[in-house]
């Protein structure tokens, strides 16, 4: 939009259209971070349309979880560590507190995001590798001491960040947090994805991509596939899908301004009578 005054006038033009203007945009996570999606994406003149993919299950046994909560609670950690935007949803969930004197790693824009959404502050993002591994050397970079780290982590997830820790002598607690399961859209959604209704989806992650790939079996060509970086985009491709667009970083705003450079493209039934 348009923000600069007229050279006459000297009023400010608020007429002019939006870089997204037109677009509906499916938004694959709600909560906080999806809230804070869709804001975005009204800004630049989009339809957001929130529809969580993926949620997150309680592991098979919640205690471990329940005690390292009660300890980061109790000020027992240096670092906590987060490597996915879903262990947000568990912390907000669970109201957990995080103190003064614990830092918090993000392992990258979208789960950082997702923090600050939900009311946490951030330290530490990988600079250059959004990944556990980036994590790790950033984290061995600033604490050649041990130190005593907390890391919540998927039941999936390789602990890759867990053993290199270990490895360099800090203490480690490893808590599995949360399942991640698939979330069936409604038949409405179902329906304006396959119309082509739904102009782009937003791919923010692997467990995105597999319920992207599963539940739109017959995705329409013309429905953009934007991926927030290239591992999501190579787990997206992995999977059979086309994706039209990466991010040149991986944050939400990058991805929303990728977008926003690709023109409109139309449902295959706009224009029937």
């Amino acid at each position: 939009m348009n923000t600069a005054p007229h050279p006459i006038t000297g009023s400010v033009d608020t007429t002019a259209p939006k870089p997204l203007a037109g677009w509906r945009v499916l938004v694959p996570r709600g909560g906080p971070w999806g809230d804070g999606v869709a804001a975005s994406l009204r800004n630049q003149g989009a339809v957001p349309v929130v529809a969580p993919l993926i949620d997150f299950a309680p592991a098979h046994d919640v205690a471990p979880l329940e005690q390292a909560l009660a300890d980061l609670a109790d000020g027992k950690f240096d670092w906590l560590t987060l490597t996915s935007a879903t262990t947000v949803d568990v912390l907000f969930a669970y109201r957990a507190k995080i103190p003064a004197n614990t830092k918090v790693a993000a392992v990258g824009e979208t789960t950082a995001a997702a923090l600050q959404a939900a009311g946490y502050r951030v330290d530490l993002v990988p600079e250059r590798d959004n990944s556990a591994a980036g994590m790790a050397d950033q984290l061995l970079a600033l604490e050649p001491e041990p130190r005593e780290i907390l890391t919540l982590r998927s039941e999936i997830a390789k602990p890759v960040l867990t053993k290199r820790l270990l490895d360099a002598g800090h203490h480690v607690h490893s808590v599995i947090a949360y399942r991640t399961v698939g979330v069936p859209v409604t038949e409405r959604i179902m329906r304006d994805v396959e119309s082509g209704r739904i102009n782009a989806i937003l791919v923010t992650s692997g467990s995105v991509a597999r319920q992207v790939h599963d539940q739109f079996p017959s995705l329409p060509a013309e429905t953009v596939v934007a991926a927030i970086g290239p591992r999501t985009a190579k787990d997206a491709r992995k999977l059979g899908l086309d994706v039209d667009i990466v991010a040149e970083t991986q944050t939400v705003t990058a991805l929303i301004d990728a977008v926003s450079k690709l023109p409109l493209p139309h449902a295959a039934d706009e224009f029937l009578p």
